[in-house]
């Protein structure tokens, strides 16, 4: 299967399935000589991990990362950084009923087609499981670009179907399961999701991200846009649907006069570019917002068809997310990361002895 890998300078390799032995990934390009080890990678994947509150799935994994190569002593060595979580609470017995049969919404009828079978246990590599060494890839550039550029990522959850957040407090959306960045509303969070929880179904979201402290002139016009890699890493992770850079599809309704960012000697008046221009960073913070779709999987009864072509009806058992976005912002804050980490690369290879009169705004 092809497509699973993604960087050129940084690279990662992803391997495994939902309900197979373990979920790992290879990570090459690290620079040699930075402190690493397996704590560093935890706490993003711990914010990421299921079972952690009644509105998310309830698979119970601990997803301690291994790493298994690229380290001595300490200290990533310039080798390929292998990565390691293993799976110990698959159920796919969960899955037997409707093996032979496709659920909507998911990529089981797409695989069928495309490959001529599927690993019908949870979803095997279409899963979002995978996306754990996803978050373990990205602590490694996320460390990387904080220590040795100054560059920081967070994210937060700034909707969740029907209710939209303001940012009061960004540094708060890491202490509630809703990575909410406005206090005030948590227990206006739990009883929205306890409705749509107890109802059968599922909701949406939308996440932002944002990069600070990034500098000028990443990116490669013209194919390789910035923002064009952003936007493939963000649509990379499963269940994404939409992506907006800044202003974003708020961008149309704009006049030229308010969208375009005017220039001071102080730097730029707005950021409606969300930190590019022309496929180069522009040294403002890079914003990225995400759409999650609803989880398909659910035990609600729906029509669907079997591998014969035969109409039937599925219910899908097991346990899963009410909201995917939930648990999504570590993944976000991941895939940014990796991008920035790879440009960053790319931009120091070619241009690293470039020099203008002008010094960053």
């Amino acid at each position: 299967m092809s497509g699973s890998s993604f960087g050129k300078l940084f690279s990662v390799t992803g391997f495994g399935e939902s309900h197979g032995a373990a979920i790992g990934m290879t990570v090459d390009g690290c620079p040699p000589g930075l402190e690493l080890s397996a704590e560093d990678l935890m706490g993003d994947v711990e914010r990421r991990r299921t079972g952690q509150s009644r509105h998310t799935s309830q698979r119970k994994e601990p997803d301690q990362v291994r790493i298994l190569s690229g380290v001595f002593e300490g200290r990533t060595t310039g080798a390929p950084i292998g990565l390691l979580v293993e799976n110990v609470d698959q159920r796919s017995k969960d899955y037997t009923k409707i093996k032979d049969q496709f659920r909507p919404g998911h990529a089981d009828y797409t695989y069928y087609m495309k490959y001529g079978l599927r690993d019908y246990r949870g979803g095997g590599r279409s899963s979002a499981r995978e996306t754990v060494v996803r978050v373990a890839a990205g602590g490694i550039a996320k460390k990387y670009l904080a220590e040795k550029l100054g560059i920081h990522i967070f994210g937060y959850v700034r909707q969740i179907g029907t209710l939209k957040f303001d940012v009061v407090d960004a540094p708060s959306a890491y202490d509630n399961p809703f990575f909410c960045p406005d206090p005030s509303r948590i227990e206006e969070c739990e009883r929205y999701m306890d409705s749509i929880r107890k109802s059968g179904d599922s909701v949406g979201a939308r996440l932002d991200v944002i990069a600070t402290g990034v500098p000028v002139g990443l990116g490669e016009p013209i194919f390789d846009k910035l923002d064009a890699d952003i936007a493939h890493a963000m649509m990379s992770i499963n269940a994404v649907k939409g992506v907006e850079i800044g202003a974003g599809f708020g961008s149309v309704e704009q006049l030229g006069t308010v969208h375009r960012d005017e220039i001071t000697p102080e730097g730029f008046r707005s950021n409606n570019s969300g930190g590019t221009l022309g496929g180069l960073s522009s040294g403002q913070d890079i914003v990225v917002s995400t759409a999650y779709k609803p989880t398909s999987s659910l035990r609600l009864e729906c029509d669907t068809v079997d591998v014969n072509g035969n109409p039937t009806k599925v219910v899908t058992h097991g346990r899963h997310d009410p909201c995917v976005g939930l648990r999504a912002t570590p993944i976000n804050e991941a895939m940014l990361a990796l991008v920035l980490m790879d440009h960053y690369l790319r931009h120091r290879a070619q241009n690293a002895d470039v020099t203008t009169t002008l010094k960053p705004l």
